[in-house]
């Protein structure tokens, strides 16, 4: 009788063994799926802007850097280096008519859109080598256009970084800042 009291305690304990065991294959399981099909936002995703002006088609693509409780401008961006304007790739914009861009002539092409963020002035760089990941293979001599702009304190806090076109301007924004340029046909 002891032997068989001896074996069932055995074989309950084995149950339940089995039983806790499948437990925590269903909760690894659970796991696994719950940070597998966790958020699907990107940090920086991809935005596409296009627009025309007259008859230029212009389209800006890039991804779109959040701040994320992050200093941006001198810290993230520094201050009087290269940036590719954006995350990952460098931006690309392209126009299929040539076009002034502030009183500059840009030839209709493709072309990667640097900055050189400084604290009262940019410089806003279209580098004909338009596809390129962030600004480490960036030549100054492979630029198509340079020009200046003054950046100003934004009305509102911008948590992704936003290439626009509204009337005949170019408008970036992001944290508290933003500048914009003058597009026009030629």
């Amino acid at each position: 009788m002891l032997i068989i009291l001896k074996k069932k305690k055995t074989l309950m304990k084995n149950y339940r063994f089995k039983i806790m065991k499948s437990y925590i294959h269903y909760l690894f399981a659970f796991i696994l799926i719950l940070f597998s099909c966790g958020s699907n936002q990107k940090p920086s995703p991809p935005v596409l802007v296009q627009s025309k002006i007259g008859n230029s088609e212009i389209v800006i693509k890039y991804n779109s850097p959040r701040v994320r409780d992050r200093v941006v401008w001198g810290e993230l961006v520094a201050y009087d280096k290269i940036w590719r304007t954006g995350a990952n790739e460098a931006t690309i914009f392209s126009v299929n008519k040539d076009i002034l861009l502030n009183n500059n002539n840009l030839p209709k092409g493709e072309y990667s859109l640097f900055t050189i963020p400084g604290k009262d002035n940019w410089t806003v760089i279209f580098n004909s080598v338009s596809k390129q990941w962030g600004s480490y293979d960036y030549e100054p001599k492979q630029d198509a256009l340079r020009f200046d702009v003054k950046p100003s304190k934004s009305e509102n806090f911008i948590e992704n970084m936003t290439f626009s076109i509204v009337d005949d301007n170019i408008i970036f924004n992001w944290e508290n800042l933003t500048f914009s340029f003058k597009v026009k046909e030629l």
